[in-house]
């Protein structure tokens, strides 16, 4: 399939160049639009105020790759509008780092803001995230984004899943179907990790700043939340938790019903 892929972690991203490589091995045919700086927690904004710089770099991905000093959603819309020579069947977004899991994090996520991003231009989409344990997440941290074995173990893993989960995606959402299909990855991953079809947890999520510190600033502090979700049907967070790829149908048709 011909694909646009996407982030919110920025460029130079290793889960971003793991995605891409499992997608080309695949046989997809693709081009690449991500952010300058990672975008995080950024949702869908859009650089309303200022001017958007876009250039064409090798990041020795294989394939037609332009970094942009914008959001995630900058980086579709321009990459749509004006970067790609042909029109691409569907929009990649990902892998994030981290899950994007439950009515909290997905709102605010700039990986599944990607996705939307190409579904308001008629596009399917696919929004894909990497599960960390705090530990692992420290890590990555103190190694400048550089993951040990172990989780280069589950990211190679994870796009392999991703691959081949793209085209099987892609065909069941219908055309202009205003559908994001927002898929998360337990940590660790392997070849026989099962699918389950889940919904957006319910999550509570106060509080993620700190006090006002003498400066007059307050400090981002993260946190899961607490879920609040029934026990059924299935949860995104909860289908993690047993070790299973998490499925959840994003549409927004529905916003209203």
């Amino acid at each position: 399939m011909k694909l646009l892929v996407t982030n919110d972690d920025g460029i130079d991203s290793v889960f971003l160049h793991e995605l891409v490589s499992g997608l080309r091995a695949a046989g997809h045919e693709l081009a690449v639009a991500a952010p300058k700086t990672e975008q995080s927690w950024i949702s869908a904004a859009k650089s309303r105020t200022r001017p958007v710089r876009s250039a064409r770099v090798d990041r020795g991905l294989g394939c037609p790759t332009w970094v942009v000093d914008g959001t995630p959603s900058d980086c579709v819309n321009i990459a749509l509008a004006h970067l790609v020579k042909t029109r691409p069947e569907a929009v990649v977004s990902g892998m994030n780092v981290g899950l994007n899991a439950s009515l909290g994090f997905i709102l605010a996520s700039g990986t599944v803001a990607g996705a939307f991003e190409g579904v308001l231009h008629g596009l399917p989409a696919v929004a894909f995230s990497q599960d960390l344990s705090f530990e692992t997440y420290n890590r990555l941290k103190e190694h400048s984004g550089q993951p040990d074995a172990e989780l280069s173990a589950t990211l190679k893993t994870s796009a392999a899943h991703a691959a081949r989960l793209v085209p099987e995606l892609i065909a069941a959402t219908p055309p202009q179907g205003f559908i994001v299909h927002n898929v998360n990855f337990p940590y660790p991953c392997r070849p026989d990790t099962p699918l389950r079809r889940t919904v957006p947890a319910r999550m509570i999520i106060p509080g993620l700043f700190s006090p006002a510190q003498d400066d007059g600033t307050h400090r981002f502090i993260f946190h899961h939340g607490e879920d609040l979700s029934p026990a059924e049907p299935l949860t995104d967070r909860a289908a993690l938790a047993q070790g299973c790829i998490s499925h959840s149908v994003l549409d927004y048709r529905k916003l209203g019903h």
